[in-house]
């Protein structure tokens, strides 16, 4: 009775006219950036975060929400009709997608990616609605100590779980945690790291470090990438029905995929990529026949979309009930949160009961409304993915630029921003990841205060982390993924050294 009543509060904010609009605009506008390659969720967030400002708090994150679960849906229509990947989770979607849509089964592909899309964000939400209030109840037992144990793992489960070298990701996520640091401390009122420039008395800009480091980096690394040539093929309605045989295919996938995608987007440093990856190749396990996988296999492109949707809905989990974003786009609507002065953590759902389950039906309502976006309009993105990218992206750099300088009024944030986005994309060419460094920079002031408050209630005894039980065991996990991010460089190091040896030894007989 008490989840129903929680529900139907919910529902009240939910579909009062201004929420309702901002869902709408939220799902649309990440239907669009799925929709477009290269540019992604957390780059349009990271847009739209000077718009945030001027909105309701629970509106603003209503309408990042939707940018972010929306674009999971978008994303498979540059995948299967260009083979080209609008999000990242989306890139497994073009292995089966883009050869059906050689095979003229372009409108079947999209059909069913949409009904996978769907049943996963359900699963996924039937998740989020049943445990955040068990996962924040459990919350409300931490202290300081254990909040920035909790924080700490987070970080390098993120930093060490994420694509690439793991060192590098550790790595970014120290920097981040540097970056967090400048500004005035809150405690001393000593300005730190701020080389007397009176602008970073304050700190540096969330909104000039997302847009940076996600938006220009983006731009200038898809101008330098993407093949811009590719003209997708018309897509009628009509072409859209599957057969009774396809259908009957995609039941048992969309099922494996909804259920993995929910359980492994509640963890964080996973998400929606690692979900849909995990999906597929689960998959192609329990096929009769694998060889059917990358020549346009129904299943290929139903379990990776169901799971990325599924675990796009409970990465809030974790981010509303404990305060631990899982990913960098979480982290980015943390800060909106912080940025209207509301605190993510246990004490959300008591504290603002009606910003959390009001999100949790607009989950709910906006992926209905991707159904009926997506389903009729598939001309409508299929037509967009023609204006040429010569014309696309000057205008994101545009509407970056207008959108840091909104924030304070203050040129110097469009240079911040220009610096943060040259080093972005060095840091892509380098192949070190830029999400470890923004969860570092969300998180760093947050872990730095529980420390703070946990070295003042043991009066300066750093044992206090490991005589309390909970700490001390997330203590332990980190340890333990420390140590793995260690040994899978080293082994991988290893690896590298010896297949350079074979083939020097090749060439020299």
């Amino acid at each position: 009775m008490e989840l129903l009543g929680n529900l139907m509060l919910g529902a009240q904010v939910a579909i009062e006219p201004i929420n309702l609009a901002y869902c709408f605009f939220g799902v649309f506008l990440g239907t669009v950036v799925g929709v477009l390659p290269g540019i992604g969720a957390l780059a349009a967030i990271s847009l739209l975060l000077p718009l945030t400002y001027h909105i309701p708090p629970t509106a603003a994150i209503i309408m990042l929400a939707g940018v972010y679960y929306g674009a999971q849906y978008g994303g498979s229509t540059a995948s299967i009709l260009l083979n080209l990947p609008g999000t990242p989770s989306s890139a497994v979607t073009c292995l089966d997608g883009y050869p059906m849509a050689k095979k003229g089964k372009a409108g079947v592909a999209l059909f069913v990616t949409t009904i996978a899309s769907l049943a996963g964000a359900m699963s996924g939400l039937i998740l989020l609605t049943l445990f955040s209030p068990v996962i924040a109840e459990v919350g409300l037992k931490f202290g300081p100590a254990e909040f920035c144990s909790m924080m700490l793992l987070g970080l390098v489960a993120a930093s060490s779980v994420s694509s690439g070298s793991a060192i590098k990701g550790l790595c970014m996520m120290v920097f981040g945690l540097l970056l967090g640091m400048v500004g005035t401390d809150v405690n001393s009122g000593v300005a730190r790291f701020s080389f007397d420039v009176p602008e970073l008395m304050d700190g540096i800009n969330l909104v000039a470090l997302a847009m940076g480091l996600f938006g220009i980096a983006e731009v200038v690394r898809c101008i330098n990438s993407a093949d811009t040539n590719q003209k997708p093929d018309k897509v009628t309605l009509r072409s859209m029905v599957p057969t009774s045989d396809e259908f009957k295919a995609t039941i048992k996938p969309m099922i494996r995929g909804s259920a993995l995608g929910s359980a492994l987007g509640a963890l964080p440093g996973v998400g929606p990529s690692i979900a849909s990856f995990m999906s597929y190749a689960i998959e192609k396990k329990v096929a009769k026949d694998p060889s059917r996988f990358g020549k346009g296999a129904i299943e290929g492109i139903t379990a990776p979309e169901s799971a990325n949707n599924a675990a796009a809905q409970t990465a809030f989990v974790p981010s509303l009930s404990l305060g631990i974003p899982g990913d960098a786009v979480m982290a980015v609507m943390l800060g909106a949160l912080i940025i209207h002065g509301i605190q993510p953590g246990p004490m959300l759902i008591s504290e603002q009961p009606g910003l959390f389950w009001g999100l949790v039906v607009s989950f709910g309502i906006g992926n209905i409304m991707l159904v009926i976006l997506n389903l009729p309009t598939i001309g409508l993105w299929v037509a967009l993915l023609r204006i040429p990218f010569s014309w696309m992206y000057p205008a994101i750099i545009v509407f970056v630029a207008l959108g840091v300088y909104s924030v304070n009024n203050n040129v110097f944030d469009i240079y911040m921003v220009t610096g943060l986005g040259i080093m972005g994309y060095l840091m892509m060419v380098l192949k070190f990841e830029p999400a470890p460094l923004l969860l570092g920079y969300i998180l760093g002031p947050m872990m730095e205060e529980y420390l703070r408050r946990a070295m003042l209630i043991s009066r300066g005894d750093a044992t206090i982390f490991l005589q309390r039980p909970i700490s001390a065991t997330l203590l332990a996990f980190t340890a333990v993924l420390l140590a793995w991010a260690f040994w899978s460089t080293l082994r991988n190091n290893l690896r590298a050294k010896e297949e350079l040896d074979a083939i020097k030894q090749q060439q020299a007989t």
